[in-house]
């Protein structure tokens, strides 16, 4: 493996950090796992202590772990922990690990279930997409329009939630009398503070939901990615299962990603007048204010879970992860290394040179198929948001925002905004 600046010593022995499940401090706690090294001992809330997890925070580790073929993210082959049933049945995050579609794969079978997404989401195919994110913007800011400058308006729920889904249904072909329903169920994958019964009940109902969609698609079929997918079904290339899984992380990582890289960039923007001032003159455009959102609040922070095959020493490191050993991939304490970034790693800064140099969309064969989508999604919505409302301001003061409650998604709960008088 390449070598690595960081200390060859592994962490040191000590109890292993408790990661948050309400996600109250992503970046603190980012800064305390780097602390410890570019791999440390952590407890995933609702596993055993004796479940051995590594989160990984140094970004040149987990380049080389995302292109190790001994590394796996299918808990089916590969978690004996999972395998042998000592992972709690009514486990919150259970659904991570239980899919069958290319989060989840290894080896061929991850090309396999990998291959009918690609195509869906080429990059021709993704940016003659662009008069209708357009389109599908410019209505969501003209039923803003409706309100007063001075009313309170909660910009993530009107705005940077509703984009991302109205495009990903349009991508996949969800019937309107469905998009709300889709909107009420996947927020729920993301949360990682859920009782046993509501993580229970959440994937339930997001399979009822993709039932109903397939049932609708195979009734009337169109040019769409649902569509596609059940082709593929019906001809043999995915499993029922395979099917509606892949549905699953299509839904999920389609939206909750962009959503929260424009809440990110507005909050961003908002408490940064000046590099909005640079962005809205043409100085320095939109796509380093999305490339350094990515860099400084990457969407999802930790990303769960990927297994060693076989035991894996990594030369530049000297750490081992044994045969069977979880490992959670930790994109927010990435994309602050001050190694890779400087010292100013923990600001938000659109000139920064590396900005492009994250890890927020995941690592060659992993690279999010979504990448594309959410950065054009992004500089659409930027760009026509802050020209519509040249004005707008928070509403609360950035210290009163609250986080998800998620150690996986980073967002906010809520982005109070006043839109501020239009310029005629």
């Amino acid at each position: 493996m390449t070598s690595s600046t960081h200390s060859t010593q592994a962490p040191t022995a000590g109890c292993p950090y408790r990661i948050d499940a309400t996600g109250s401090d992503i970046h603190g706690e980012a800064t305390a796992l780097r602390t410890r090294g570019p791999a440390t001992r952590v407890v995933l809330p609702g596993l055993p202590d004796t479940i051995p997890t590594w989160s990984v925070t140094d970004p040149s580790l987990i380049r080389r772990l995302l292109t190790h073929p001994d590394i796996s993210k299918d808990a089916h082959q590969h978690w004996p922990a999972y395998v042998n049933g000592t992972i709690p049945a009514d486990w919150p995050l259970r659904i991570w690990v239980d899919v069958r579609n290319a989060l989840s794969a290894y080896g061929d079978e991850h090309q396999r279930l990998r291959r009918p997404l690609a195509a869906a989401f080429s990059t021709r195919r993704v940016r003659a997409l662009t008069p209708q994110i357009e389109a599908i913007t410019h209505t969501l800011l003209d039923d803003l329009q409706h309100a007063g400058p001075e009313e309170i308006v909660d910009l993530r729920s009107r705005f940077a939630w509703r984009l991302p889904l109205l495009v990903v249904n349009a991508i996949l072909g969800v019937p309107e009398d469905l998009h709300d329903d889709f909107r009420d169920a996947v927020g729920a994958l993301f949360s990682t503070d859920l009782t046993p019964e509501e993580a229970e009940a959440t994937p339930v109902r997001v399979y009822e939901l993709i039932a109903a969609l397939v049932a609708r698609k195979r009734e009337q079929p169109g040019d769409d990615v649902t569509s596609g997918l059940i082709a593929a079904h019906h001809s043999g290339q995915l499993s029922e299962q395979e099917l509606a899984d892949s549905l699953v992380l299509l839904i999920g990582a389609g939206h909750e990603t962009t959503v929260d890289l424009l809440d990110h960039a507005i909050t961003n923007l908002l408490t940064h007048p000046d590099q909005l001032t640079r962005a809205t003159s043409g100085q320095t455009g939109w796509e380093p204010v999305v490339e350094e959102t990515l860099r400084h609040q990457a969407p999802i922070a930790t990303i769960i879970l990927r297994f060693a095959a076989r035991e894996v020493t990594d030369d530049a490191t000297g750490i081992t992860f044994t045969q069977g050993d979880a490992l959670a991939i930790n994109y927010a304490a990435a994309g602050r290394d001050t190694e890779l970034h400087g010292p100013t790693a923990d600001q938000f800064d659109i000139t920064r040179h590396s900005a492009r140099d994250h890890l927020a969309f995941g690592h060659a064969t992993h690279l999010c198929l979504g990448a594309e989508l959410a950065r054009i999604e992004a500089r659409i919505a930027l760009e026509a948001l802050f020209t519509r409302f040249p004005r707008l301001h928070l509403a609360v003061t950035p210290d009163q925002l609250r986080p998800l409650a998620s150690f996986i998604s980073n967002g906010h709960q809520e982005l109070p905004v006043r839109l501020g008088t239009l310029v005629a």
